[in-house]
């Protein structure tokens, strides 16, 4: 299913222009890089992007804004992220409108990020009266010791086109009640939303009186990122993206002794167990592997499916796939929109086609949509593979719609194969047998971040650290005790006594 009737490209560039202005954005427009919807495929207008001159002068500023900001109460710096929040509600449809127009969500999933960002504010206000250090006893009689954490400096965000806002927000509401400045390098897929986020977080600075230069925008290409990971006054840099960025990001960041919080591909598997609920793991598998157009790093990319039940399963999932309607991501029926970009459909086919040549089959999907009403554009029906091992091109991470199915015979062999790849980001059970579901959340079984039971791979809530192991990166973003990332810790030890007592029983003087 899919509607013929899209918008045109310059009904989206009215839309992005209204909604700017409403937002207070003034577009800085020049020939350096387009802003482009997926939508049609096609630019909306130029736009200017910062040099390396610009960069240095935000760095010089997010570290000049540092030294005080670090001083101002965590309480207070939670007031900023309050009213940030509060202005994301007030503008979530026209924010969502940008995100949609840019990275062509559907507007639920738009919407959701929007909601997403406004949560992980919430959150932070919160934590700007958490952030707690440890008492610790001392062997030392007269002393005890403390652990406190301190902010760590300028923090490099490097951000994706998938969540163009939500993951920005992750780090900036975090970093700036932790103390640290944000410094923030968007995809530049995505610049119209950054400039909308960070308009917002201006006015709410100016509002509530807290320095412009807690955080600075640069648009433009990897160049930017680059002297943002080799600054040495830039102490953290969060970058999502690939494995290949983080391979480059991460041993430039370490030799100059900088921290790094890197968040990168996932290929990520769901077991379906013979005691699966179907209607719930249909439904869970259909939104995890083709929500976002499978754009999400959490996407559902492996399924692993018990042999007794897996005719039964795919006849189902392919029913389903068969019915999802493609198309404008703005009207409210449509459940899959555009790939980001003729590369990304590119690299879906070639996919596609290796797959197929090392025997996997096609059970439903993979032609392209809406050519005539959008040449430019890439509408794919999500797309689902059968295969009968897991070979090189199911090992790696494909940034599509596209799920192989795998079978197994023993839970044992359903964990090895979950664990047979190189990343390491979600992972999800589908068992209605509570030892399964233990062992899955158990040392013997997910080697992931995130392990869930009885609900698909994507979907994280802010309240749990998001992240993965392995070729994910390891970075820890948004709740539980994530903001450590943000901040140093101290080691304090208080002699409150009249003697100075060594540790071990040393004897010196």
């Amino acid at each position: 299913m899919s509607s013929t009737a899209l918008p045109t490209t310059e009904d989206l560039r009215a839309r992005a222009r209204a909604g700017l202005a409403r937002l207070g954005v003034t577009v800085e427009e020049g020939s350096d890089f387009p802003a482009r919807s997926p939508i049609t495929g096609e630019d909306l207008f130029g736009l200017r992007a910062a040099t390396a001159a610009d960069t240095e002068q935000a760095i010089a500023d997010a570290r000049a804004a540092f030294l005080t900001w670090r001083t101002t109460p965590a309480p207070r710096r939670g007031e900023l992220v309050w009213r940030l929040g509060e202005l994301l509600r007030d503008h979530k449809g026209d924010l969502a409108d940008l995100i949609t127009i840019e990275a062509g969500k559907i507007r639920s999933e738009a919407l959701g990020e929007v909601q997403e960002m406004i949560d992980i504010c919430d959150f932070a206000v919160g934590l700007s009266r958490q952030l707690y250090g440890r008492t610790i006893a001392s062997e030392r009689p007269g002393h005890r010791l403390a652990e406190t954490w301190h902010p760590l400096g300028v923090v490099g965000v490097i951000s994706a086109f998938n969540f163009p806002a939500a993951v920005w927000s992750w780090n900036t509401a975090v970093a700036l009640v932790c103390g640290d400045t944000v410094v923030w390098k968007p995809s530049e897929l995505t610049s119209l939303i950054a400039l909308a986020c960070d308009r917002l977080l201006a006015r709410a600075a100016e509002e509530v009186g807290a320095p412009r230069e807690v955080h600075r925008l640069l648009l433009g290409d990897r160049t930017i990122g680059e002297q943002l990971v080799d600054d040495p006054r830039v102490a953290l840099v969060s970058a999502t993206g690939s494995t290949r960025m983080g391979r480059e990001v991460g041993p430039r960041v370490a030799a100059r002794f900088g921290r790094s919080l890197l968040e990168l591909g996932g290929n990520n598997a769901a077991v379906v167990a013979p005691s699966a609920d179907l209607d719930l793991a249909v439904q869970g598998i259909v939104f995890a592997a083709a929500g976002t157009a499978g754009q999400r790093c959490t996407t559902l990319r492996r399924l692993i499916v018990h042999r007794d039940i897996a005719d039964t399963l795919l006849a189902r999932l392919t029913a389903a796939y068969r019915k999802l309607p493609i198309g404008d991501p703005f009207d409210e029926t449509t459940l899959v929109g555009p790939l980001i970009s003729a590369q990304a459909l590119e690299t879906m086919q070639n996919a596609l086609t290796r797959a197929q040549a090392e025997g996997g089959k096609i059970l439903a999907g993979g032609n392209r949509r809406l050519t005539d009403a959008a040449p430019h554009a890439s509408y794919v029906e999500p797309v689902l593979v059968r295969v009968d091992e897991q070979t090189e091109v199911v090992r790696e991470e494909t940034f599509a719609p596209l799920l192989y199915v795998l079978t197994y015979d023993t839970l044992d062999e359903a964990i090895a194969l979950h664990n047979d790849v190189p990343q390491g980001l979600s992972s999800s059970i589908f068992t209605r047998d509570q030892q399964e579901a233990e062992l899955f959340l158990s040392a013997e079984g997910s080697d992931c971040g995130i392990a869930n039971v009885n609900i698909g791979t994507s979907g994280a809530e802010i309240g749990g650290a998001f992240g993965g192991e392995k070729e994910t990166g390891g970075g820890r973003e948004s709740g539980s005790d994530a903001w450590r990332a943000y901040m140093r810790s101290a080691t304090n030890t208080i002699n409150y006594s009249s003697r100075l007592a060594l540790a071990q029983n040393v004897s010196f003087l």
